[in-house]
């Protein structure tokens, strides 16, 4: 190897070194950008939520409890009526009592 060639390589390898440098730098600035964009990103979907007054979950958990207490009673005075309607049903009808009209005298025992 001449003189010629070994200082092409180090020129070279020199080349290599500062492009491998610069490209290691490239990325730091990236990976600091990209963080910087999701903090920015997590800031501004936070305060969007927040202004559209959504329900936290313990919320949610809660009036879903209440809500299914509500149907489960629901439920069981529905079986209560149809219980009793049934039983009302099976029960013979009685004769309706007539009414004294009005103004009428009742018969007087003699």
């Amino acid at each position: 190897m001449g003189y010629e060639e070994k200082d092409a390589m180090q020129t070279d390898n020199k080349l290599f070194d500062d492009l491998a440098r610069v490209a290691n730098g490239a990325m730091g600035a990236l990976t600091g950008a990209r963080s910087e964009v999701e903090s920015l990103v997590k800031a501004r979907l936070e305060r969007l939520l927040s202004d559209m007054d959504l329900v936290t979950r313990d919320e949610f958990d809660a009036v879903k409890a209440v809500a299914v207490k509500a149907r489960e009673e629901q439920e069981a005075l529905v079986t209560r009526v149809d219980a009793l309607e049934t039983a009302l049903a099976a029960k013979p009808a009685r004769k309706p009592r007539a009414k004294a009209k009005p103004g009428a005298k009742s018969p007087s025992k003699a």
